[in-house]
């Protein structure tokens, strides 16, 4: 039995506890036991997984942690930025104009606090402008409801179980934030989400109407030198927990590749763009693992060396035919001399040069299957010795006058 240690990134009975659990209860299929360590959030998360205390972790988006050290399997859901008011309450929608609230923005330590930092920053607050207070989630909706808060800031999937129990509260609801477009071009890890009118009840119907939401997008993220086993199971888990569809997300868009921030396991990528392969259906996860892996060595050899090989052959024989064919020019030079008119002492040259080419190709030790050029090189130096006596032939009667008349 394997055991992964993630980091839930929240205290007991908050959304990634749960999220946790779902997750342990998949491996556990494959007799993976997850030990699940309670934090305080998402800055927590990072520290632990970047010093290696822990092997998984669920991370808040735009919570950096070392690419060098933390591969991403991918984004899993969103996390909508929500902010939680009285409903009596007068608070602008337009945070821009906030001066004097007290807010709460999650306990120190938690991804809520590093992302509303980052939302003042984007609007134009500054750290002064308001009253901050670091209650925990399930502080802060009775903190509201007693008065002694104007907002409190959550970020957490949209089905948390405080939020939940927050949405039927009478007392309280969500405030919709004007400009929602151009503060989250601002945040460069943010994007818009819709909620659609009854999405998260319909009777009473909450919200009454679509709103739209501030979302970061939460990712899974692993050692990077974890196993590459482990990075199959949790990939195939993420499939399974958050590939259907949602309030507020369509169905297949999560686990994705885009966006994490980070380098995404090659292992994962595969999974998630492609799906798993025949051997996961035939063969324990730990074994697939594995034979993908070593698919992925062999790939190269079977596209670049299988080619080469069956290259070799002809190769060879092509060098093998070289070794007669490099000759040829010197036969045609000596055929263009013939053709102009040579002298009784260029004759006997050429004569002497076709003697030497002919030796020098009965010497050569060819296969058998290429000895057929061999033998018509030499059948062609042949034939040019003939034409050569001819022009010997013709040319001793000349000289036999010649001396002659001498």
């Amino acid at each position: 039995m394997c055991t992964l240690r993630p980091c839930a990134g929240c205290p007991g009975g908050g959304a990634y506890e749960q999220i946790a659990q779902d997750y342990a209860e998949i491996l556990a299929r494959d007799e993976i036991r997850v030990e699940i360590l309670e934090t305080a959030g998402s800055v927590e998360n990072a520290r632990l997984i970047e010093s290696g205390a822990v092997d998984a972790a669920l991370l808040q988006g735009g919570i950096a942690v070392d690419p060098d050290t933390v591969e991403a399997i991918g984004t899993v859901f969103y996390e909508p930025l929500i902010f939680m008011m009285r409903a009596d309450a007068r608070i602008p929608r337009n945070p821009a104009l906030w001066r004097g609230l007290k807010i709460n923005r999650g306990a120190e330590g938690s991804g809520t606090a590093d992302a509303f930092r980052d939302f003042e920053r984007v609007v134009g607050l500054s750290e002064g402008d308001n009253i901050h207070m670091s209650l925990g989630y399930d502080q802060a909706a009775v903190a509201l409801l007693d008065n002694r808060l104007d907002i409190a800031v959550f970020v957490a999937p949209i089905e948390a179980p405080y939020l939940l129990a927050a949405y039927q509260e009478p007392e309280l609801k969500v405030l919709e934030l004007e400009h929602v477009e151009a503060i989250s071009r601002r945040l460069s890890y943010a994007t818009v989400v819709t909620v659609p009118a009854g999405g998260m009840s319909l009777d009473p119907v909450l919200p009454p109407r679509p709103v739209k939401l501030i979302a970061l997008q939460a990712r899974l993220v692993v050692q990077a030198d974890i196993h590459p086993a482990l990075v199959n199971r949790l990939t195939m888990a993420a499939v399974e927990l958050h590939r259907a569809r949602g309030i507020i997300t369509d169905a297949g868009e999560f686990p994705g590749v885009e966006g994490t921030g980070l380098p995404v396991s090659n292992a994962a990528r595969r999974l998630i763009d492609e799906g798993p392969s025949t051997w996961h259906n035939l063969l324990p996860y730990w074994i697939a693992a594995q034979v993908n892996r070593v698919l992925l060595l062999f790939l190269p050899f079977f596209f670049i060396v299988v080619p080469l090989v069956r290259l070799l052959p002809k190769a060879y024989a092509y060098m093998q035919r070289w070794r007669v064919w490099q000759h040829y020019p010197e036969i045609r030079q000596i055929e263009l001399e013939l053709a102009n008119d040579p002298s009784p002492d260029q004759i006997g040259d050429m004569q002497a040069r076709l003697h030497e080419l002919d030796e020098r190709l009965a010497e050569l030790r060819l296969p058998a299957a290429d000895r057929q050029g061999q033998y018509d090189a030499r059948l062609h130096v042949d034939l040019v010795q003939k034409r050569v006596a001819e022009l010997q032939a013709q040319a001793r009667p000349r000289q036999a006058d010649g001396a002659a008349s001498a």
